[in-house]
């Protein structure tokens, strides 16, 4: 598949001068002779002996904070640490954390990393770390302030809606070793995909697991829950890559920057999966790469939308090295669904909405003969999807599972009306 962006060539175009006819001076460049003058200045007469990368990166990441929140640069550590992150190898807390609105706010904590087990959750507000103000800090202070060695404390001070007052979660980091994709098989021939995040080889892991979920439902699946709550994004690549494998045809992303330039993903035939039932799984915490895969199968029809309103963040960013080893991450473009919906801010919205939580039981709820003492056994022996249905307590994921078993019954009687006519996969009925 063809890289997403064409970088190289991105940056001759920024970077190749205007016709000498067109040209005139950029009092911007011209403002660096002020900037150079105010350098001299502190190094050769400060009260105290100053440290000159540390003003230059200082002032850089000044220019930057005037810029949208994804746009940062890294030190030649964080550049490196940046590389781990992408490799599914690192070390921290397990949190992924973006600027919303202003504040510090978790997108995610990661499955079994010190933060999700503490209880952190989709949505926190990070307002201090170890006692210091997030206010006071720009995004890339705030990460390198959480991240460190492994072994070592960090106390972050969440707010949440519903706590009365800010509550502080102390955290010992760890060095994690993650794989983006978990299977299940929580029923017969029903398959549960959950890709964490979009890392190296992501797609690769999801078809592994395809693979042994198929041998072990007799070679092919009923129906497929693809669950991308509570995954980051990633890598642009494998969010296609992973499209791609369950669309034949059609638009899976399109990117628009500042030149009428369009990079757009297209879906192809070749390796795609059979057109089973499946349902994919979204919340709060489904952003960037996420947010793509859920809107190309939403719009295309392929799988029905569940759960409740994604993140929101619609833009790309790319990464660039600089000569002393730090790196820069910038915003270059906006992503749009295939039907050319644009994510930022808005989200994918899903086509049944589900809390996390299952609402409690109230007068609408019914006593059912089981439910009574000493009452009379079944004269059959009970259905035993039903029964390991009752036992899953993820409520999104139970309601998931009654939409493709709802498919299967719908399907059995479509088929017997109109014999070899498969009903179309992606109009699922409700239970």
């Amino acid at each position: 598949m063809r890289a997403t962006m064409a970088w190289p060539l991105l940056l001759l175009v920024l970077l190749a001068p205007l016709p000498v006819a067109a040209a005139e001076p950029d009092p911007t460049y011209e403002k660096l002779d002020v900037f150079a003058q105010v350098l001299q200045y502190l190094q050769n007469g400060y009260v105290e002996k100053v440290d000159g990368q540390r003003l230059v990166y200082g002032a850089i990441r000044g220019m930057l904070r005037s810029l949208d929140p994804h746009t940062s640069f890294m030190t030649p550590e964080e550049f490196k640490a940046l590389q781990e992150d992408t490799s599914g190898n690192f070390g921290g807390v397990g949190v992924e954390l973006e600027m919303k609105d202003g504040r510090l706010t978790v997108v995610a904590p990661l499955d079994g990393s010190p933060a999700a087990v503490a209880g952190i959750r989709a949505g926190d507000r990070v307002i201090r770390i170890d006692g210091a103000a997030v206010a006071e800090m720009d995004f890339g202070e705030a990460s390198r302030r959480i991240k460190g060695t492994p072994g070592t404390k960090v106390v972050l001070t969440i707010d949440r809606d519903g706590f009365d007052e800010p509550r502080e979660f102390v955290l010992i980091r760890q060095r994690l070793h993650m794989n983006p994709v978990e299977m299940l098989l929580p029923l017969p021939g029903y398959a549960v995909i959950r890709i964490r995040s979009f890392q190296e080889r992501t797609e690769r892991f999801m078809m592994d697991a395809i693979a042994a979920l198929k041998a072990q439902s007799g070679g092919q699946l009923k129906g497929l829950v693809l669950d991308l709550r509570n995954n980051p994004g990633g890598l642009l690549q494998q969010a296609v890559r992973v499209a791609d494998r369950f669309l034949a045809e059609g638009l899976i992303v399109e990117t628009r920057g500042r030149s009428a330039r369009l990079e757009r993903e297209f879906a192809h035939p070749k390796g795609t999966e059979p057109a089973y039932p499946m349902i994919c799984l979204v919340n709060g915490g489904s952003a960037s790469a996420a947010e793509i895969v859920a809107g190309a199968l939403q719009d295309h029809g392929r799988a029905l939308v569940l759960g409740t309103r994604t993140f929101g963040k619609g833009s790309v960013q790319t990464v660039l090295p600089l000569k002393d080893g730090s790196g820069l991450k910038m915003t270059i473009a906006r992503y749009y669904t295939p039907k050319l919906r644009s994510i930022q801010e808005q989200g994918i919205i899903p086509d049944v909405e589900v809390p996390e939580e299952a609402p409690p039981q109230g007068d609408g709820h019914f006593t059912r003969e089981e439910d009574l003492a000493r009452h009379l056994k079944a004269e059959t022996a009970p259905d035993p999807d039903r029964q390991r249905l009752e036992r899953i307590t993820d409520h999104q994921l139970k309601t998931a599972l009654s939409y493709l078993k709802a498919w299967e019954r719908f399907g059995a009687h479509s088929r017997a009306a109109a014999p070899g006519r498969e009903p179309a996969a992606q109009k699922l009925p409700k239970p």
